[in-house]
């Protein structure tokens, strides 16, 4: 199995539901997110997805998060916009773009700061 990984980024303001604290109130974040996908063979050229592919790819679903406001976006307005939820949603949308008999997407990790990362994948 090859695996490949893609970083990119979006800027975008949230306040978390039903949580006691500081980021219950509106702030943003400059998400860093990873991609992981498997492809199972490569092809003629010797790639399992071509990496400009994979980063266009994840970069049209972040554009409908870029600069907005997550809480009044359509996947966020029952279900509150943590990193958790985002790398959950970005996963989905990602593997519905992605997904073929040969590359499957692995894993979608979304960076809120330098120290603080959330995952979601297939395990």
């Amino acid at each position: 199995m090859y695996r490949l990984t893609i970083q990119t980024q979006f800027a975008a303001a949230h306040n978390l539901v039903n949580y006691q604290g500081d980021c219950e109130n509106l702030h943003g974040h400059n998400w860093k997110v990873e991609v992981r996908v498997a492809a199972r063979e490569l092809d003629k050229s010797g790639l399992g997805i071509d990496f400009k592919v994979l980063k266009h790819r994840t970069n049209a679903v972040l554009d409908s998060l870029d600069h907005k406001y997550l809480n009044k976006l359509e996947p966020f307005l029952d279900l509150s916009p943590s990193s958790e939820n985002i790398a959950r949603y970005l996963f989905e949308q990602l593997g519905e773009l992605l997904n073929t008999d040969n590359v499957t997407v692995e894993q979608v990790n979304v960076w809120e700061s330098d120290n603080a990362c959330a995952s979601y994948s297939l395990d």
